[in-house]
């Protein structure tokens, strides 16, 4: 997913956007060399494995999980089948910036 997660970031980068990442590897270290390998230039946590505390306050049951939000921060989409859709219609709510 991250040549996507890069393409998103590239084309919404004045928009009012944001990609926030939950990495569940099984260590900090791998967690941490796979940002730095993958060069990913938005924030990505650490969630301390699989079913850590971000991930069972969410209750994801699968991997990758993405959950689209709007501006007050409401879940509106969980693995919606057009990300980009779903994110461009809460673009349009918002209206012109």
């Amino acid at each position: 997913m991250y040549p996507h997660e890069r393409s998103l970031v590239k084309k919404l980068q004045n928009m009012p956007f944001a990609l926030l990442g939950i990495n569940t590897d099984i260590s900090r270290r791998r967690a941490t060399k796979a940002v730095a390998d993958q060069h990913l230039t938005w924030p990505s946590w650490f969630d301390g494995a699989t079913f850590g505390p971000i991930d069972t306050l969410y209750n994801t049951d699968h991997w990758p999980t993405v959950y689209v939000l709007d501006a007050k921060g409401v879940i509106r989409f969980i693995d919606p089948p057009d990300v980009e859709k779903a994110i461009d219609s809460l673009l349009k709510e918002i209206g012109p910036r």
